[in-house]
């Protein structure tokens, strides 16, 4: 398994970390699912913007894949506005998952 991190800073004076959670949820969550090898995500954020979001994938040509598609830029694109600085991003192999159990 894959993970792809994208680390960005909401502009918490144009819009809410409640708000820009809401737009993701709306309009980006449904896209990662119709993407090939795509395994889940978390989002992660603090009161003042700062976040992160890890997706997981199911090999690293699928995580590279979304975004020689096009669809990575494509949802950065829906958010641009709302970021202080420009997203950063990288890739890791996860080696160690423990998740929670349902319904924590």
């Amino acid at each position: 398994m894959f993970s792809r991190i994208t680390l960005f800073e909401i502009d918490v004076l144009r819009i809410s970390v409640d708000a820009a959670l809401k737009q993701f949820k709306e309009l980006i969550a449904p896209e990662m699912r119709k993407q090939g090898g795509y395994e889940g995500a978390y989002v992660m954020t603090t009161p003042d913007g700062k976040g992160l979001v890890m997706t997981l994938w199911a090999s690293k040509e699928a995580a590279v894949a979304s975004e020689e598609s096009g669809y990575y830029d494509a949802q950065i694109a829906k958010f641009v506005s709302l970021f202080r600085a420009p997203a950063g991003r990288d890739h890791y192999e996860v080696i160690l998952a423990d998740p929670p159990k349902a319904g924590v």
